[in-house]
């Protein structure tokens, strides 16, 4: 199965990982960086990109 820019860019782009419960969440760089957003399960603001696989 081939890898498309489309395919990545929803799968990745503006996606980050709770680093404490693993929880995905959608948003920008720009309010990560900020610390403008946190967890919805455990109000964590400890985020990381998601990983490519």
């Amino acid at each position: 199965m081939g890898k498309f820019p489309e395919a990545a860019a929803r799968t990745l782009d503006n996606i980050f990982v709770c680093k404490d419960c693993k929880t995905k969440l959608r948003t920008t760089n720009l309010r990560v960086l900020d610390g403008k957003v946190k967890c919805r399960n455990c109000s964590s603001k400890a985020l990381r990109p998601a990983r490519k696989k």
